[in-house]
């Protein structure tokens, strides 16, 4: 018991750890929260388009001295909209039109990145920093998520709905378009929210795992956002200990926890249906 004492405050007598571990909670929630929407609407892979399209818009607000956050939000919201128009405006499907922008824009943006003299490391922008955060950061993040997650809950019946069934939330007279751009906008501020824990690259795991481990646990929507929050939670906790210990990145580190929570939700829901179809096939 001592021994796991120290494990933990050990890492937390420091004052950067303590707001590595706040940042990579806050944002680990807000992304639990918005991946059980997420599952249910099918757009994993454009939480993945989101996340990457955001680098060219890092790099000119950089550039013109901006926000990064700004660029950021500005770029995924892009994405986000001419993904939707082409969709419209074409027989291609969405999920081939998100590949061929995400990675349109994800190449200018690294183009970009190395045509352009910058103080600011790749690395730190694909796989994120949250050992570095400053307290300027700290709070953007904490006021990003906390307006995201108070417009998803308040309007959790109306997107719940969209999600699950779109002609059904337009025939009772709900607001599809802004529903559909509302959640897109969420999602946006969302990923510039966790860039800065996990980077671009690993931001959609945190925007899909949490989801899909609830939902193969839970049959209520309710009980899905308390267990992807909760295993959000413990993610971030016990991925940032672990980085200090290994000597690991964090961003990695938390994602890794959070697949191999996953996999223990998959065998607790499978095993018990693969035994009763044995008992069935024996009898």
């Amino acid at each position: 018991m001592s021994m796991l004492f120290e494990l933990v405050s050990q890492p937390l007598s420091l004052p950067f750890m303590q707001r590595a571990l706040l940042t990579a909670m806050i944002s680990g929630t807000v992304c639990a929260i918005l991946s059980c929407y997420l599952v249910l609407k099918g757009w994993s892979l454009m939480g993945d388009a989101i996340s990457h399209a955001v680098l060219p818009g890092v790099v000119l607000a950089y550039v013109a001295g901006a926000p990064l956050v700004v660029g950021a939000f500005a770029s995924g919201l892009l994405c986000a909209v001419a993904t939707g128009y082409i969709k419209d405006h074409c027989r291609i499907k969405e999920d081939t039109v998100m590949g061929i922008v995400f990675s349109g824009m994800f190449a200018i943006g690294l183009v970009m990145f190395s045509r352009i003299e910058s103080d600011q490391h790749l690395s730190h922008i694909l796989f994120g920093n949250v050992l570095g955060v400053t307290a300027a950061e700290f709070w953007q993040c904490l006021v990003i998520s906390l307006l995201v997650s108070v417009v998803m809950l308040v309007k959790r019946k109306d997107l719940l709905l969209y999600c699950f069934d779109p002609a059904q939330a337009r025939v009772i007279g709900l607001r599809v378009k802004w529903l559909h751009y509302g959640l897109l906008s969420m999602l946006a501020l969302t990923i510039v929210a966790a860039l800065q824990a996990v980077g671009i690259v690993l931001v959609v795991a945190m925007l899909i795992t949490p989801g899909i481990t609830a939902l193969m646990l839970c049959r209520s929507f309710s009980a899905m956002l308390v267990v992807a929050t909760l295993s959000a939670l413990f993610s971030a906790f016990a991925g940032t200990l672990a980085s200090f210990w290994l000597d690991a990145a964090t961003g990695p580190c938390i994602v890794l926890i959070q697949a191999a929570l996953f996999v223990l939700a998959w065998l607790v829901s499978y095993l018990p249906r693969r035994v009763v179809s044995s008992q069935k096939v024996s009898e």
